[in-house]
């Protein structure tokens, strides 16, 4: 989503650390770029204004100017006011005491509530929590299916009543099964709703009475730019949000609702929805999000899907399997497996410090995308197991079979070998220790 506005920064940022000293102008002219690569990304105007006051009042200082990397200490202080811009630190969601934690998710019609519901609810059990959805759309077709199709997917309970279309009568039932069964969290998915429907909102406002909620999260696309803040600013107003998530973070956009929706509205961004699988959420890190948009890359979350991802017991036998050469396609499927698991490549590539910004100079038949990854992982299930043991096996008509099986052809077949035998080869001089004082040119 910040790719451009990314290249933008890291495009002036360069123009600074290339000089050795930095004169009161060469800040400005920098700060008018940075200035016109914000409102370009769709950054609120009188945010956009004050960022760039913050940033020139610390940057023309003498300790800056003067300093042996002038450059280097303008990148820093634009990091932390990136950060100060998107909220400063973490919030996490407020837990009730005593449970359970009732969360009422608000939004307009289409913005992904219903989806958004449930990704929060594997999180959240993820976390510890037994949470409890509950379907109080009594109005969009199959809104309640859709919400019961997804909790039986998750392995997650919901409620509903189809009987009644009074919202608030539909959650104070859904309070007691939340009591029957012990649930921590309750989640009411509530109809889409135009700010300036007056009959919806006001219904919106007698559940909140209702129910008094521990947390009012409004379900914001963030591809709709500065709608997305406006309609966080209404709803603020009307119900008293206590925290914002933010749809479709993986698109294309160019981020301004991000960058503009806390300052503006003084709503702290929570959570944001980065796919659409069902895990694919993640709570909010102003800092994290600030490295990704000036090219730092996002170790840290990195470390933190890996660590959700990978099977501690799996990686001991592999490395036990690596140090033995016996690594074969099973184990490779699986690592595949477990990969994908953690997003897709741009996004991974995109957390690792410099990868980014490398990836995206590679020439086109280099680059290794996710289709690529697709179509190594068809060929590989198309195989038996007894071929993914004994890849050696694998003659020309079990070629022509697993090409059928997998949409590819023999050649695709054949160069996947070839690169997993080769694979094989280094990992038996690794553990044969042969590679000691290898040259390699370039290490």
């Amino acid at each position: 989503m910040f790719d451009s506005l990314s290249d933008r920064l890291n495009a002036v940022f360069s123009k600074l650390t290339g000089k050795g000293k930095l004169s009161e102008k060469d800040v400005d002219e920098a700060l008018r770029e940075v200035r016109v690569a914000l409102l370009e990304a769709d950054v609120n105007f009188k945010v956009a204004k004050a960022f760039i006051a913050s940033v020139r009042e610390r940057a023309v200082g003498k300790a800056v100017l003067e300093s042996l990397t002038p450059g280097q200490q303008i990148i820093k202080i634009v990091n932390e006011e990136l950060i100060a811009m998107l909220g400063s630190d973490q919030k996490k969601l407020v837990r009730a005491d005593p449970p359970p934690t009732i969360i009422l998710m608000v939004g307009l019609q289409g913005a992904g509530k219903t989806t958004t519901s449930s990704k929060l609810a594997l999180h959240l059990r993820r976390g510890g929590q037994k949470p409890l959805m509950v379907a109080a759309d009594p109005y969009r077709p199959a809104a309640v299916t859709q919400l019961e199709t997804l909790g039986k997917q998750l392995d997650i309970p919901v409620y509903s009543d189809e009987k009644t279309k009074n919202v608030a009568d539909i959650c104070k039932q859904a309070m007691k099964r939340a009591k029957e069964i012990d649930a921590t969290t309750i989640i009411l998915d509530t109809a889409g709703r135009l700010h300036v429907d007056e009959e919806l909102m006001e219904e919106l406002e007698r559940v909140k009475k209702a129910l008094t909620p521990t947390e009012v999260l409004l379900i914001a696309d963030a591809m709709t730019g500065q709608e997305a803040v406006k309609i966080a600013d209404e709803f603020n107003s009307r119900v008293g949000l206590t925290g914002v998530i933010l749809t479709k973070m993986d698109g294309d956009a160019r981020g301004g609702a991000a960058l503009s929706l806390t300052q503006v509205t003084g709503v702290p961004i929570k959570f944001v929805g980065i796919g659409e699988k069902s895990d694919a959420i993640e709570p909010f890190y102003p800092d994290r999000m600030a490295s990704r948009i000036l090219g730092m890359g996002d170790m840290l979350t990195l470390i933190e899907k890996a660590q959700e991802s990978f099977d501690a017991k799996k990686a001991m036998e592999l490395e036990k399997k690596v140090r033995k050469a016996k690594f074969n396609l099973e184990d490779f499927l699986d690592q595949l497996q477990q990969v994908k698991k953690m997003g897709s490549l741009s996004q991974i590539m995109d957390m690792i410090p410099g990868m980014g910004k490398l990836t995206k100079n590679l020439p086109a038949n280099a680059a290794v995308d996710d289709n690529q990854l697709k179509k190594i992982e068809a060929i590989v299930l198309s195989m038996t197991p007894k071929e993914r043991q004994n890849p050696e096996i694998i003659d020309g008509s079990r070629k022509r079979r697993i090409a059928r099986g997998s949409g590819t052809t023999p050649q695709d077949i054949n160069q996947l070998l070839n690169q997993f035998k080769q694979m094989q080869k280094m990992m038996k001089q690794m553990s044969s220790g042969k590679m000691r004082g290898l040259n390699i040119p370039g290490l």
